[in-house]
C-alpha cells in the first residue's frame, strides 16, 4: 500500500492545515525548480487510517503529514516543520525559501525561531479551541474561552512581528516568504474554525496572508489534497 507511485516522494496528508503546510512547499518547490514531484496518498483521519500498522512504520505518532524521499534511499520524516526543514535543506538549494546556516547564520535563527513559535504555539492552541468549540461532548466555557484568547494572543504576536516594517515573518530588511511563513499560515487561514471570525483587529497579518495566498504555490498547496 505504502509504495504506490513512482514520483520522488510519497507525500501522505489530508486536508488539514499540518498537511498544507507541506504541500504549499511542495507546490513552491516546483514552481521555483520545477520539483520535486511527488505522488499522494489522501488519508481520511476521521477513519483512523493513520493508525493502522503499516502507517505506524512509517509514522509512530501516527499523525499527517508523513512523506518518503524515494529519492534518498526510502527516508522517512515526519512532524511538518521537522519536514519543511528537511525539504528547504535537500531541494530548496538556492536558499529561495531559507538561508544558509553557515553563511547566513542569523536569517537561519529567526528562521528557526518563527517555526518553533508557530509549531509549538499557534497549532496547538488553535487545534485545542477548534476542539472545544466544535467538537468536545460537553460545554466547558472555560476551556473555550481560554484558547481563543490564546489563540487571538498569539496572532498579536505575529502583528507585532509584522509592525516592524516587514512584509514576511524572516529574513533581512521587510523579509522574505520562507518556511516560517508556510508554517502558520494554514492555521490562520482558517481562523474562523478556531472562533476568531475576523482578522480586523489583527491589520498587518491580515495583509499577510493575503499576500500569501496571491502566490499561485500556495494556492495550488492549499488544495492539495
Amino acid at each position: 500500500m505504502s509504495s504506490e507511485g513512482s514520483k520522488p516522494l510519497m507525500f501522505y496528508t489530508g486536508p488539514t492545515p499540518n498537511g498544507r503546510k507541506v504541500s504549499i512547499f511542495l507546490e513552491e518547490l516546483k514552481a521555483a525548480y520545477g520539483g520535486p514531484d511527488y505522488d499522494i496518498f489522501s488519508i481520511d483521519i476521521s477513519t483512523n487510517v493513520q493508525k493502522e500498522p503499516w502507517f505506524i512504520k512509517l509514522n509512530p505518532n501516527g499523525r499527517i503529514p508523513t512523506i518518503v524521499d524515494r529519492a534518498r534511499n526510502n527516508f522517512v520524516v515526519f512532524e511538518t516543520a521537522a519536514i519543511l526543514l528537511y525539504l528547504q535543506q535537500h531541494y530548496d538549494k538556492e536558499n529561495r525559501f531559507g538561508f544558509d546556516k553557515d553563511a547566513d547564520a542569523d536569517n537561519y535563527s529567526e528562521l528557526l525561531q518563527w517555526i518553533f513559535f508557530a509549531h509549538g504555539g499557534v497549532g496547538p492552541m488553535q487545534g485545542q479551541s477548534n476542539h472545544f468549540n466544535r467538537y468536545a461532548p460537553e460545554d466547558i466555557p472555560y476551556a473555550k474561552k481560554r484558547y481563543i484568547d490564546e489563540t487571538k494572543r498569539l496572532y498579536g504576536v505575529l502583528e507585532i512581528r509584522l509592525s516592524q516594517g516587514r512584509d514576511w515573518l524572516a529574513g533581512p530588511g521587510r523579509g522574505k516568504f520562507s518556511i516560517a511563513d508556510m508554517n502558520v499560515l494554514p492555521w490562520i487561514n482558517i481562523h474562523k474554525h478556531s472562533m476568531v471570525e475576523s482578522l480586523d483587529e489583527f491589520p498587518l497579518l491580515k495583509s499577510w496572508l493575503e499576500r500569501a495566498k496571491a502566490r499561485p504555490g500556495v494556492q495550488a498547496g492549499l488544495n492539495v489534497p
